[in-house]
């Protein structure tokens, strides 16, 4: 009976994980993410530090392998690895980031067993565990509860402290939740919390309506190149020069806007090897006074590396080099043993090299310009660093490896809670979709469908100035977390040893 009620216990652990995404893109139910948050913050009271673990780790596989399922597209479709294989690799993947997520939850077997603690102390705990997806061996910022209040009023609270201050905040509702579900509801400490979530609710509402930044210049014309062509196709020789016709068609009655967009490595090849071609596409934008960004596979000559680069091409020139990799598909771990043993370690571009911290912004009709590249632009305070002095953000990506999963609108959620963040409007080109305008207070105002080739036109107006999030980053909700959860380890170690039946005999 009693390993039961274990394997009970750990199914709706697992179920109570996998409900989690459903509050995020696309579905946005946002209370299923409180749900999810209150089964494992219940499941893990007057537990040890090992089943605090365990019980973490059930509810985060749970999580991940719900919320990153596209994970087995990437690695079937486009890494050749056959579906049994894939699927392994995909539960270990998912097991591991489990891992992560569960490691500091150990934590609540230290810390006082009263109410007032146990409310600050699990927000606070949740928010250091997907504080350290963001760095743990590149990170994987990804599904955060935050983003579940990309459209609520709660978003106010965005250009403040960004998605992991919307992530506490998300804590404290799903501790108000268990207590209500224990019949705690008319405990003075319950009764605090709901007057402390309405706060937060109401005054989210009314810093939705602050201008953290305001308007620079004269709105810029756009257009987004959206080519959809086939990752399959992508890399391959006989399919270069149709690419590249494919681009200059799609642009051809485009020429003329301030900027033009080209996805994410949108041209195959290496500059160098295709001359007249990128001195044609020069031409042009310099004759119209356009600017075009386009994604491109980049070598360096003197340091002998690739890079996945972004150039400015025309009226305006530059270039950025991404600085955030994603492993395996622009660089592999462990090279040296894992180059060759199968086909997903020998991806097309998968020997990329990082680029410099410290790079110009782009500069086009008087406005600086921020760029993220793909999975870079799902790091809080990476766009937060480089878009202080921007006044628009230019995001390019290559969502074709997720397939028809869920993984793009993920991805788009994300590019709207940089843009709330930072209070700045962001150009979204991709392949394959989603291509879209955001506007600075993280709202989609055009977007083009996805699997489709097609073209979008909009007017962007820049905005200059900073938010509280864009100067401190991420850096105050996670002091703030560390201290309570340091502060509250002390306050449990000393209960702990004052009721210590040891402690009186002394």
């Amino acid at each position: 009976m009693r390993l039961n009620n274990k394997i009970q216990h750990r199914c709706i652990l697992l179920v109570g994980g996998g409900i989690f995404p459903l509050g995020l893109a696309p579905f946005d139910v946002w209370p299923a993410v409180i749900i999810s948050m209150a089964i494992l913050f219940q499941s893990l009271k007057q537990t040890s530090a090992k089943h605090a673990f365990f019980n973490s780790l059930v509810y985060g596989f749970g999580l991940f392998i719900a919320g990153a399922s596209w994970l087995y597209v990437s690695i079937h479709e486009y890494g050749f690895i056959p579906a049994p294989l894939a699927i392994l690799a995909t539960a270990l993947f998912c097991l591991f980031l489990a891992l992560i997520f569960a490691a500091p939850f150990m934590i609540t077997a230290l810390i006082p067993q009263n109410p007032l603690s146990w409310m600050l102390g699990l927000p606070a705990i949740w928010v250091i565990s997907e504080w350290m997806r963001t760095w743990i061996l590149t990170g994987f910022p990804w599904l955060y509860a935050g983003y579940s209040h990309t459209s609520t009023w709660l978003n106010g609270w965005a250009p403040i402290g960004g998605v992991l201050l919307l992530s506490f905040i998300s804590g404290l509702g799903a501790m108000l939740l268990a207590s209500i579900v224990n019949g705690r509801i008319r405990s003075r400490s319950t009764q605090s919390l709901m007057t402390t979530i309405a706060i937060l609710v109401v005054s989210g509402y009314f810093f939705q309506n602050v201008e953290w930044t305001e308007n620079t210049g004269e709105p810029l014309t756009v257009t987004l190149i959206q080519p959809n062509i086939p990752q399959n196709e992508k890399w391959s020789p006989g399919k270069q020069k149709l690419i590249l016709k494919q681009l200059a068609s799609q642009t051809n009655a485009h020429w003329g806007s301030d900027i033009i967009v080209w996805p994410e490595a949108a041209v195959p090849t290496l500059p160098q090897r295709i001359p007249n071609f990128m001195s044609q596409m020069t031409d042009r934008a310099n004759d119209s006074g356009s600017t075009l960004l386009t994604g491109i596979i980049t070598y360096d000559i003197n340091q002998e590396k690739y890079h996945n680069s972004v150039l400015a091409i025309g009226e305006n020139r530059g270039q950025y080099n991404k600085t955030r990799l994603v492993p395996f598909g622009e660089y592999v771990p462990l090279e040296s043993a894992l180059r060759g043993l199968i086909k997903f370690f020998d991806l097309p571009m998968s020997s990329l090299a990082i680029g410099a911290s410290d790079q110009p912004l782009f500069s086009i009709k008087d406005q600086l310009i921020a760029t993220a590249i793909c999975y870079e632009v799902v790091y809080p305070n990476l766009v937060a660093r480089n878009s202080k002095e921007a006044s628009l953000i230019l995001t390019v990506s290559n969502d074709t490896w997720f397939g028809n999963s869920i993984g793009p609108l993920q991805h788009m959620q994300m590019v709207q809670m940089r843009a709330l963040e930072n209070e700045k409007p962001i150009i979204r080109g991709t392949n394959n979709g989603i291509s879209g305008l955001v506007d600075h207070k993280g709202k989609i105002r055009r977007r083009l469908d996805q699997h489709s080739s097609s073209e979008l036109n909009g007017v962007v107006q820049a905005r200059e100035g900073r938010t509280p999030f864009s100067t401190t980053g991420s850096w105050p909700i996670v002091l703030l977390s560390t201290l309570l959860c340091v502060w509250l380890m002390i306050k449990g170690i000393k209960t702990n040893v004052l009721e210590d039946p040891r402690h009186d005999n002394k």
